[in-house]
């Protein structure tokens, strides 16, 4: 019968080769994706996942050994998902304000990125007549 720190290892081993792998596919998606939107996502989605699978090995490992529940890790990783997607998206609104250029794949048109007229019509009034 195994045992349970021969369960633990294998569990903490699964958690440390798909943390790398995420990683990995989001260092892949850096490279390879075209326009700085697309790459925008490996490092929020893929690297925060591979990163948050090592941190949850990390902490499965000191927790086995130490006894007790590892609570820097796991305040790490709360962390980690809390900020991510928040400094994504003023990433891509930075993005947005600076009309970077778009692969024309990506699907969609932000009307951000249209270009502004030179001279816009001004809005017509109506004429407020003071009364009598």
């Amino acid at each position: 019968m195994i045992g349970f720190y021969t369960f633990m290892e294998g569990v903490i081993a699964f958690f440390l080769v798909a943390g790398g792998m995420f990683a990995f596919i989001g260092a892949l998606g850096m490279t390879r994706l075209k326009d700085f939107y697309m790459r925008l996502h490996g490092p929020t989605k893929t690297s925060t996942l591979g990163v948050g699978c090592v941190l949850i090995a990390s902490a499965s490992y000191f927790s086995l050994v130490d006894g007790g529940f590892s609570v820097q890790e796991m305040l790490i990783t709360i962390f980690l998902f809390i900020t991510a997607p928040v400094s994504a998206h003023l990433l891509a609104k930075s993005a947005l304000h600076q009309k970077l250029p778009h692969d024309p794949r990506t699907k969609g048109h932000p009307e951000e990125l249209d270009e502004e007229e030179e001279n816009p019509e001004p809005h017509e009034r109506a004429e407020i007549t003071p009364p009598p």
